[in-house]
């Protein structure tokens, strides 16, 4: 007897990386076995030239695949050369490091997974050739005429609790066919590794309805709210005292770290960081309690009981998750460190 493992990895397009798999039979006597690595041509997927195409695929994360059924696996993968040493591409190996050298302070994050549906090239609810009503009415709206692609929503929501995924929560978004999903708290491994083996649930659901989903920041210009990733973090220290969040929200302000951030929050982020539309200006620093216009806001319930956790609402929808949970654990984790709030 045999069953189908998807292997998943991260593609090396830029300036947004891509989602592929592919699928391997394994046989019975493989299950509760380390998992195989496998190989793959990265002259297809921009991560190799086509004299020299080998790569390898080394098996991080794997769950129940929810589509399938049954005995059948999902896989990500992280992308190595065939030295096995990480590709450089692959943006896990460095998340390791730092999630390893700051461990003891107990990271955890959280992420808000916006995105849009496309179907005919038109976002879902818009008319072709026009625009609907302008946004407001639609954010956790309810009725056919403000809600659309809830089947694929809840079919995409079932299928990430099947697979064991850490989702926490879904949510429609204030644009016609804008949605979000939250997965965490869970360590930056942990997070990262989930959050991209749901965005390819979610990518694979979608098709079965014959629609597209995309991460796309900005997906309609003009006055609509664009689609962004908001990652809430904290650690041992900030959930037992107010000190050490003020410590972790002044040490993303210092120095150069507002825009090293920045630069790696995703592609387009100067279309949706305008200082309008709930954000903050891509090249301005700022936090607050309770203001969605900051770059860094600290919930008002974090401020009336005095720990907590923050939440960067600059990533883009398109972040990679695994390097926005490494820069923010590495700016704030070595600010804590070095205050003594660890």
């Amino acid at each position: 007897m045999t069953f189908k493992a998807e292997y998943i990895w991260i593609d090396g397009t830029e300036p947004t990386a891509k989602l592929r798999s592919k699928t391997k039979i394994l046989a019975d006597d493989a299950k509760g076995a380390e998992l195989p690595i496998w190989g793959f041509d990265g002259s297809s997927t921009n991560q190799a030239e086509g004299h020299s195409s080998d790569r390898v695929l080394k098996p991080v994360f794997s769950c129940p695949d929810p589509i399938r059924g049954g005995d059948d696996i999902l896989v990500l993968c992280e992308v190595l050369d065939i030295d096995f040493t990480p590709h450089s591409s692959n943006t896990r190996a460095a998340l390791a490091e730092v999630a390893e050298k700051f461990a003891a302070q107990e990271p955890i994050f959280g992420i808000e997974q916006e995105y849009t549906f496309f179907k005919d090239g038109y976002p879902l609810g818009f008319p072709k050739g026009g625009f609907p009503a302008p946004q407001g009415g639609y954010y956790c709206g309810v009725g056919a005429d403000e809600i659309f692609g809830r089947d694929v929503v809840e079919a995409h929501l079932e299928n990430c609790l099947k697979a064991g995924l850490g989702i926490s929560g879904i949510n429609a978004e204030v644009m016609p066919g804008q949605w979000e999903f939250q997965v965490g708290p869970l360590s930056p491994l942990e997070v990262s590794d989930h959050m991209w083996v749901a965005r390819w649930l979610l990518y694979r659901t979608a098709e079965d309805f014959g629609i597209s989903a995309t991460l796309d920041p900005k997906p309609v210009k003009g006055d609509w709210n664009g689609a962004g990733a908001h990652t809430n973090f904290s650690t041992k220290a900030m959930r037992e005292g107010y000190d050490a969040i003020i410590t972790a929200c002044e040490s993303l302000g210092e120095g150069s770290k507002p825009l090293d951030h920045v630069k790696n929050y995703g592609a387009g982020i100067d279309d949706r960081l305008t200082g309008l539309h709930e954000t903050a200006p891509w090249n301005e620093y700022s936090y607050g309690v309770s203001n969605r216009g900051a770059s860094v806001r600290i919930p008002w319930q974090v401020e009336k009981d005095g720990k907590g956790y923050i939440e960067d609402r600059r990533p883009n929808a398109n972040v990679d998750p695994y390097v926005v949970t490494r820069l923010i654990v590495d700016t704030c984790c070595s600010a804590l460190e070095k205050a003594g709030q660890v």
